[in-house]
């Protein structure tokens, strides 16, 4: 959510960023926002100068009644009594304002940063740079599915009869793999760093708000009913919202946590569930970053955390790049945004493995997180970066470390969160 001053002040600038995002519907929010809140203010600066004239009369009212003047003083008391009524009145209004511009403010996008390419969704996202080679084997890859069945490592058929389409099980050495990634992940955040949380997995609603868009909530969160209570579907939901109110001295900046979470995603949308492999599933494990600090510092937080993630699959010998997210694939929380991408021998192409992303100060904003400074307390800024999602770095793993017996390969990096096994073979 940006600062209502923006609309006040420059509200050509808000529409030009809604343009930029190619969400011209909204431009007439913007308007209705300046709209209700020239309103709003003039009713408050109406219930300002009554209440002011409330205590003025109010002191009348003791003066003459020490004076004896009952009778001016009880028609005081009245034009007192009627300045409440209106009061109260005003206060109605003020209220519903406040309900109407919030709404708006909800939807209308962040000030993207001038850096940010600009295009209509990820077709148009640009490529930056490349780490590590990105080789093709001269035998055939399999498809990942198939890998880690041919090792008596996944069964699909069995989750779609106890949960559905969407849903696996991870089995052996493959599941054992899959948790290493996990643990080796927690480990190489702590070793940059970062506390390690383990966070709720469950959320209120007001936290789902003051964290994500409303488009991605609807596509994304998965309700218990009959509970004000969501899944998340990143543990950086719970983390952010950990500070919830909070007023953290300056000092204490910048905060940095990893954290590890299950992760759980209705997956609505164009892409949809795969039915076949681990790509995009509805549960899946995460290991995650958040970070809280000073506005000024959030870009170079920001480029810190994403080179994190390419420095962790490096170190598993996966080549991977570096993908700017152009306008219009922004979620309207973030300033700006990246995606790290694996490269896939057996597609010949590279596929999502993490994303990186600074919101400003609009999760703050939301969630009512201040920072105290000598100058007054301020909203800060939040940032979010994957460290590694699995299955998505396992397929990664699997793939770029397949053999052609059907073997897989173990990177050293990982192989003490093997019990020191260094290949994954058919029985």
């Amino acid at each position: 959510m940006i600062d209502i001053k923006l609309i006040r002040e420059n509200s050509d600038l808000v529409k030009e960023n809604i343009k930029k995002k190619f969400q011209d519907e909204k431009l007439g929010l913007v308007d209705e926002v300046y709209e209700y809140d020239k309103t709003y203010r003039e009713y408050k600066k109406e219930a300002d100068d009554l209440r002011a004239k409330r205590n003025d009369l109010s002191n009348q009212i003791g003066a003459l009644m020490r004076d004896g003047k009952k009778n001016d003083a009880e028609k005081i008391k009245k034009e007192v009594s009627e300045i409440n009524s209106k009061i109260e009145e005003l206060a109605v209004k003020e209220e519903n304002l406040e309900v109407e511009i919030k709404k708006r403010m909800m939807v209308i996008p962040n000030i993207i940063d001038g850096s940010v390419p600009i295009g209509k969704d990820d077709t148009e996202n640009v490529e930056v740079e490349r780490f590590g080679e990105p080789l093709v084997p001269d035998y055939e890859i399999p498809h990942h599915a198939d890998i880690c069945a041919a090792l008596n490592g996944l069964d699909k058929d069995s989750a779609g009869r106890t949960s559905g389409n969407g849903f696996y099980y991870l089995i052996g050495d493959i599941a054992r793999l899959h948790e290493a990634i996990i643990a080796y992940a927690r480990d190489f955040m702590i070793g940059k760093g970062f506390t390690y949380c383990i966070p709720p997995f469950m959320i209120r609603s007001d936290v789902v708000t003051g964290v994500m868009s409303f488009t991605e909530m609807e596509n994304m969160m998965y309700k218990i009913e009959g509970e004000d209570l969501y899944l998340i579907g990143t543990s950086e939901h719970s983390m952010i919202g950990k500070f919830k109110g909070q007023l953290i001295n300056e000092q204490e900046l910048p905060i940095s946590m990893t954290s590890y979470s299950p992760c759980f995603r209705k997956e609505v949308g164009s892409h949809g569930i795969e039915e076949r492999g681990l790509y995009r599933v509805h549960q899946f494990e995460k290991q995650e970053m958040v970070v809280l600090c000073k506005p000024e510092e959030a870009m170079d937080w920001y480029n810190k955390m994403w080179k994190f993630t390419v420095e962790f699959f490096r170190s598993l010998d996966i080549p991977v790049r570096q993908l700017e997210c152009c306008s219009g694939d922004l979620a309207d929380l973030k300033v700006k945004s990246c995606d790290v991408e694996a490269w896939s021998p057996r597609q010949k192409k590279y596929f999502e493995v993490g994303s990186c992303s600074t919101l400003g100060d609009a999760q703050a904003r939301r969630l009512g997180i201040r920072m105290k400074t000598e100058n007054g307390n301020q909203y800060l800024a939040t940032l979010n970066n994957t460290v590694v999602a699995s299955p998505r770095g396992l397929i990664a793993l699997i793939e770029n470390n397949y053999q052609e017996d059907g073997s897989i390969l173990i990177p050293k990096a990982l192989q003490p969160y093997m019990g020191g096994k260094e290949k994954i073979e058919k029985k």
